[in-house]
């Protein structure tokens, strides 16, 4: 259940560009980090140029966007080299999509604990250890015992 923000500085994308950045960040997430694509929620919000700076300078108007991609996932789902990858994709994605960037051009991964983040009211701690309360496969043992009953 990976959600991730994208942040644009500058040049207002396009709405092409938008569903773009969408489609493929998810794709990212389920092909790079093995991540559920329809659980994936993809935000892309974009800022004035004034808004952001680099250096304590404001962007120029009318120059290179700058971006900054912000993915949060469940901690301990993946490996350094699944993490070291999905940043180089992402940083990709981002220079693909937008065209030059300004730099720098931040990509983070945020790993959570399973305990402090979930969907639907539920954490992912809680859907990790969710149990079926009868489970269908033994229906006729629903309420008996372990007792040996005297015969």
């Amino acid at each position: 259940m990976p959600l991730v923000r994208i942040h644009i500085a500058g040049s207002t994308p396009s709405p092409a560009q938008v569903a773009a950045l969408q489609q493929r960040a998810t794709a990212l997430m389920a092909g790079v980090l093995g991540k559920r694509a329809d659980l994936t929620v993809v935000a892309v919000e974009h800022h004035g140029a004034a808004q952001w700076s680099v250096g304590g300078a404001a962007l120029a108007v009318g120059g290179r966007p700058l971006a900054q991609l912000d993915a949060l996932i469940t901690a301990g789902t993946n490996s350094e080299a699944e993490k070291s990858a999905f940043i180089g994709a992402a940083h990709a994605l981002l220079a693909d999509v937008l065209g030059p960037l300004a730099s720098p051009v931040y990509v983070a991964l945020r790993e959570l604990p399973a305990g402090d983040w979930g969907y639907d009211g539920l954490t992912q701690a809680a859907r990790r250890d969710a149990l079926p309360v009868e489970p269908p496969y033994l229906p006729a043992l629903h309420g008996m015992s372990n007792v040996k009953q005297a015969s």
